[in-house]
């Protein structure tokens, strides 16, 4: 159960590294110029990286939220989380900031409750 917690934990943070670079640098530098064109033309060095980040960025997000599903979901079966829990945790992942709040609120509750299986006799 540790090693699955870790790798959660892991795919957790860089999913939500990712999300957060994708949609507060790379979408509004690439979508700038829709605003004012004036101001942000397209091509421009600014225009292109923010581009660059949104192709590459987004798609690299895409693979990785797919395995923190997976290892989410395989986590919330091994430590018996309520299917409202498991819920929470998979959609928090889509949502910039929020994704290390539900990652910290699951970590919580596995190391809980694996101290309180440990403290319980047997």
């Amino acid at each position: 159960m540790n090693r699955l917690l870790l790798t959660y934990r892991v795919l957790a943070t860089v999913v939500g590294v990712l999300l957060v670079v994708l949609c507060l640098v790379g979408l509004p530098l690439n979508e700038a110029h829709r605003l004012n064109p004036a101001w942000f033309p397209v091509g421009t060095t600014a225009q292109q990286v923010g581009s660059g980040i949104s192709q590459y960025l987004g798609v690299a997000h895409g693979w990785l939220y797919m395995a923190f599903v997976f290892v989410a979901f395989t986590l919330s079966r091994r430590a018996r989380w309520e299917l409202s829990f498991t819920l929470v945790t998979l959609v928090c992942g889509t949502v910039p900031l929020l994704s290390f709040w539900a990652e910290r609120r699951a970590t919580e509750r596995v190391r809980r409750e694996q101290a309180d299986a440990v403290a319980l006799p047997a």
